[in-house]
């Protein structure tokens, strides 16, 4: 397993994202995009996490049965070796992998969508 950085006084800001079905989520997260360690689950409620870089990656999903909640929702996970990340997770075969590109905005990004439609940006300041 990755060395992890760890600082106990670090403040972490960890995205809560709404779930159609919580065994869904957790399989998707796991096997498409590596979020190997299952921190939490119960019937309303899951909490995953990877290790990239030696940082931690963590995300939370609550049980919802309104499909517009996840359509509408996003979270951007920002940080180095975003071009590695892809191209792991070009070798998942994810059916909502978006390019890795340049945008604009001066940041080189790509997009995942879950199976229940939460936006995943992922980017790094070019």
């Amino acid at each position: 397993m990755p060395e992890v950085i760890e600082d106990a006084d670090a403040i972490e800001v960890l995205p809560v994202l709404p779930s159609l079905s919580i065994a869904e989520s957790r399989d998707f997260y796991r096997e498409k995009l590596g979020f190997n360690e299952i921190v939490y689950e119960a019937y309303d409620y899951l909490i995953v996490r990877r290790v990239f870089a030696g940082r931690r990656m963590e995300l939370h999903f609550w049980l919802t049965d309104d499909p517009r909640l996840p359509e509408n929702s996003s979270v951007y996970l920002r940080g180095g070796g975003i071009d590695r990340l892809h191209a792991e997770f070009s070798t998942r075969a994810l059916p909502d992998l978006s390019p890795l590109e340049i945008r604009p905005w001066g940041m080189q990004e790509f997009y995942v969508r879950d199976p229940h439609g939460n936006l995943l940006r992922f980017g790094r300041v070019v």
